[in-house]
This record gives C-alpha cells, structure tokens and sequence, in this order.
C-alpha cells in the first residue's frame, strides 16, 4: 500500500505491515519518507486512543497541514481494542489517498 498527496507517494509499506483501525490504514513509522513530514503543532483527543500528534506533509513547496496523524502514548488498553500495537503508526486524511501498489 503507499499513501500519496500531491502525485508524490509519502509512504509505503507491505500488507502486513499495516494495521487498519476504524477504516483508517496505520502505516509503521519508518514506511515514511521522512523528507515529506514535519512535526504540526496540531493535536486532537481521542477517548480511547489517547492524544494524536500531526504531521504536515510538504512536496513541491505545497503544504499539506495535519495530514497525518499517530498516537506516541497509545491509552492503556487502547491496544486491545485495536487487536495491535499502534503506538507511532500514521495514519493519513486531507486529500492523501492510500492506494494499493
């Protein structure tokens, strides 16, 4: 699967790298090419997952604010429900698609 915004893909990983929670696809932090990410001050609460950081995604000059999300502190137990690990896994919205490939 790769996740790509602005014709560039700013992820990739094999199917069993993933994990898929709530619809959303969770890549595992070193599927990112790092040059397309940096840190957003943006953050969001989620009742059972815990605190989400942002990343923005930068290609060609064009910036794609809080387009990534991930849990660094998962909630404790948060990873039952979520039958995995997800702790730093990235997730993606505002315009990235995640496409097979």
């Amino acid at each position: 699967m790769k996740a790509v915004w602005n014709n560039t893909v700013v992820a990739e990983a094999t199917d069993d790298e993933l994990i898929k929670i709530e619809g959303n696809w969770y890549f595992p932090p070193d599927s990112l090419h790092e040059k397309y990410f940096s840190d957003s001050s943006l953050e969001t609460e989620c009742i059972w997952k815990g605190t989400a950081h942002y990343y923005d995604i930068v290609v060609d000059g064009e910036k794609n604010e809080g387009a990534a999300w991930y849990y660094p502190e998962p909630k404790e137990g948060s990873t039952k429900l979520a039958k995995s690990d997800f702790k730093d896994y990235v997730a993606f919205w505002r315009g990235v698609e995640v496409v097979e490939g």
